[in-house]
């Protein structure tokens, strides 16, 4: 037993309407733009400091993530914007502070599902995290990262492979997934052979071939034209959000902030404001203890006279919506 075998990992259950290994056709339509609020803390990370030399990457961030939340990390070159994401997947490992996976964490706030304990991501081992990454988390990056020896349809099967689901119903789940994202005539395609738009969708799909509870995304839609980026993001939100999922995502496009829930700015490794809908919290220079960690509320401008007031940061129309592929 290797061990990734011997490490436990949460199991999340499927959501409506996505059979992970089920080779049938997808149905159409899929779930569109997230009508639920975000529910109870998923990921918390407090006190994260990072430095590479004399440069200080992280100086103190705290933020709290909820379940089926999109949240956006926006800020200059250097901000520590792609510091923050890969430390929040446990992919590099910060100087001081802790990042806390609650796996039991679910789409009502203060209930959890049992038998699911915190995971302190931040103390666990090489081991446990790369299990993690293989089974709880998902990734989508601006390049794809895709195996160009491989077809599209190969490369989703390997990613459900590698949690250890045998090539048969992978190879079905992967032609799944990829007609979900408007692919299935280009699933026997190398990547090279694909434009930059459908190669971000094997991305998209490749990211979903675990059923991850979060997917992060660094610059999704950075190396694509506005028309194809707007497709992407409407795509990879329907994929996370709209199926009561969580999404963490890096850009510099104000036009893909706006369309998530939350909007955290960063700047010399602080979080200098986190933003939801009609909400600002600005910190300063300095960001004091317990801050980041989620936005005040207020009435969002989108909430009708007499409507009652959902979670903050909870906009069912904030989803971008051209007619593409089969999350819409």
């Amino acid at each position: 037993m290797n061990d990734f075998q011997s490490v436990p990992v949460p199991q999340y259950p499927p959501q409506p309407g996505y059979a992970p290994q089920s080779a049938q056709p997808a149905q159409q339509p899929q779930p569109g733009p997230r009508t639920t609020p975000p529910g109870a803390p998923v990921l918390q990370a407090s006190g994260l400091q990072k430095h590479y030399g004399p440069t200080a990457a992280l100086a103190g961030v705290n933020l709290s993530v909820r379940v089926g939340e999109s949240v956006a990390i926006m800020g200059p070159s250097g901000s520590g914007k792609t510091t923050l994401l890969h430390t929040l997947a446990g992919m590099i490992l910060p100087d001081a502070g802790q990042v806390v996976l609650s796996p039991g964490a679910t789409a009502q706030p203060g209930a959890t599902q049992p038998g699911a304990a915190p995971i302190d991501i931040t103390a666990a081992s090489e081991a446990t995290r790369t299990a993690l990454r293989r089974t709880t988390f998902g990734f989508v990056f601006q390049q794809g990262l895709l195996l160009p020896e491989l077809t599209a349809e190969e490369n989703v099967a390997v990613a459900a492979m590698l949690t250890g689901v045998p090539r048969t119903p992978a190879t079905g789940q992967a032609r799944e997934l990829l007609a979900r994202v408007g692919l299935a005539e280009h699933a026997g395609k190398r990547i090279g052979q694909l434009s930059g738009g459908q190669a971000q969708r094997v991305a998209i799909a490749r990211a979903q071939a675990n059923d991850p509870a979060i997917v992060f995304a660094d610059e999704p839609t950075g190396a694509l034209d506005s028309q194809t980026g707007a497709q992407v993001l409407h795509l990879l939100l329907g994929s996370t959000t709209g199926r009561g999922r969580t999404l963490i995502l890096v850009t510099h496009d104000e036009t893909v902030a706006a369309a998530c829930d939350r909007t955290v700015r960063l700047r010399d490794g602080r979080i200098v404001s986190d933003t939801s809908t009609g909400t600002t919290v600005g910190f300063g220079a300095e960001a004091p203890a317990g801050t980041g960690a989620g936005p005040q509320q207020s009435q969002p401008a989108w909430v009708q006279p007499g409507q009652a007031q959902p979670a903050s940061g909870t906009n069912p129309n904030s989803t971008p919506n051209p007619d593409q592929g089969a999350w819409s």
